[in-house]
């Protein structure tokens, strides 16, 4: 099955400054994938070389097999372009302001009518279809603007930063539509500094820092990549350094610090064994209050991976 989205070699300068080195990436139908970095890193520009909004320097970007620049009229019904920021149009009602982009898409009559309420009640903003666009809440106006999108049935989406300043409400809303778009078979590629979000939402991830890309696969390989060993996290009631010094002691701890209230126990390479741990400071008469293995999620993974470095 040939890739929704391919790059290759994909470059784009700005004067000196590289804001994307010969990015290799595939992302197939129905994939939704994350792209992750620190702010500089590419992400924006790698999603508008996509929405066909920039034109690289050189590489090519395919997507549904159309090479951006030489065939962007081909591509351009096939996508839905959402970026960090709402548009204009703000002094419209919110059917007025889907039915208006319906006629740029040559969607007309009672076909219009009907895609505008069909997207109204995808994205739950039915209830709001007379309402001034302008009134609406920071996390409606982002549904809406993916109900705009969505006005042609495209087979791609590109979201940028699409939960940015969001409340918990409403991105939580955002969430859960934006898997009910991926259960419809769409293609997501999605970019976002809420790394537990994308964890829960994507299947796949990309991983840039200064315009390079660091990974590029499932999330949860990229999560075993990183992990490093077994981590054990432990309180104690009292006497915390007296734990500490105990368990330093044992022959397969390779060391024990002291993190934000907690014991943070490294076994050594191979062990995954830590039920010594309780057994140990019971014996010896603390009081164990906390016990857990260090969990590496999207989040751990990415500051492992990433060097914190911008352009």
């Amino acid at each position: 099955m040939a890739a929704v989205i391919k790059t290759v070699n994909l470059t784009k300068r700005y004067g000196s400054l590289i804001a994307l080195s010969n990015l290799n990436l595939e992302i197939q139908e129905g994939d939704c994938f994350g792209v992750i970095g620190p702010n500089g890193a590419g992400k924006t520009t790698t999603i508008k070389i996509l929405a066909t909004l920039l034109q690289p320097t050189w590489g090519e970007a395919r997507v549904c097999d159309f090479v951006v620049g030489f065939q962007s009229r081909q591509i351009r019904p096939l996508i839905g372009y959402v970026p960090d920021y709402f548009g204009a149009y703000e002094d419209m009602l919110v059917r007025e302001y889907l039915e208006f982009f319906a006629a740029a898409y040559n969607i007309n009559g009672v076909g219009r009518t009907k895609v505008v309420q069909d997207v109204l009640e995808l994205t739950d903003l039915a209830y709001k279809h007379d309402s001034l666009v302008d009134g609406l809440s920071r996390g409606m106006k982002q549904r809406l603007s993916i109900a705009r999108t969505l006005l042609h049935d495209p087979k791609v989406l590109l979201l940028d930063e699409p939960a940015g300043n969001l409340d918990p409400r409403a991105r939580i809303e955002l969430r859960e539509l934006l898997k009910t778009l991926r259960n419809m078979g769409k293609t997501i590629i999605i970019s976002s500094h809420i790394l537990p979000e994308l964890q829960d939402m994507c299947n796949t991830v990309g991983v840039i820092e200064r315009g390079e890309l660091l990974y590029s696969g499932p999330w949860t390989e990229l999560v075993k990549k990183v992990r490093t060993g077994t981590v054990v996290h432990v309180t104690v009631a009292s006497h915390q350094e007296q734990a500490a010094a105990l368990l330093s002691q044992e022959p397969t701890v390779e060391n024990v610090g002291n993190s934000n209230g907690y014991l943070e126990i490294a076994l050594k390479e191979g062990i995954t064994d830590y039920s010594f741990v309780p057994h140990k400071l019971i014996a010896a008469g603390f009081r164990l209050t906390m016990l857990k293995e260090e969990e590496v999620n999207l989040e751990t993974a990415f500051m492992r991976l990433t060097k914190g470095i911008v352009q």
